[in-house]
């Protein structure tokens, strides 16, 4: 069995995901342009998407993923996997917004934003390393102490002062 040159493993299986990828670049543009909100009228790209299920109470557990052997394999995807031009990258920082808290500066949980559990995980990796590398600005509070609780001889000086 001789192998030929150039062809890896990956090329020769037929279990490709029948999505197009699309590059990072690509995926900035998108979310600026018109067709982006025209699709998604101004709000999150999470937020028009509502999960079909049974009955009336929705399922404990989040879908692990949307694909299976490489095709779509539910009729109502996450909205990551629904939309090929949706690119989970630390340089896509408009993208990752939308799943950060403004008020907390936490990731939104996938219960919240209804995304499968391995689009989930590509965006808490791609949330860790926008920050890391200080594309995205995470939220630290600001502390403010009161010295003198910690060092006694503050309070000497005020006392003296005074």
């Amino acid at each position: 069995s001789t192998k030929s040159e150039g062809v890896t493993n990956e090329e020769t299986t037929t279990d490709k995901p029948s999505r197009p990828l699309v590059d990072v670049e690509t995926s900035k543009r998108y979310l600026k342009s018109d067709s982006y909100n025209k699709t998604y009228l101004g709000s999150l790209v999470w937020q028009p998407y509502r999960r079909n299920h049974r009955g009336h109470l929705p399922p404990r557990k989040i879908r692990r993923s949307c694909y299976i052997g490489g095709k779509l394999a539910t009729g109502n995807p996450c909205p990551i996997c629904r939309d090929q031009y949706l690119v989970l990258h630390p340089e896509n920082v408009d993208l990752l917004k939308q799943f950060v808290s403004p008020y907390t500066g936490k990731v939104l949980s996938n219960h919240v934003t209804n995304l499968c559990q391995i689009q989930h995980k590509k965006l808490l990796v791609s949330i860790e390393q926008a920050w890391d590398s200080g594309n995205l600005a995470k939220a630290v509070p600001f502390k403010e102490y009161n010295y003198e609780d910690y060092y006694p001889e503050l309070r000497k000086k005020k006392s003296f002062e005074s």
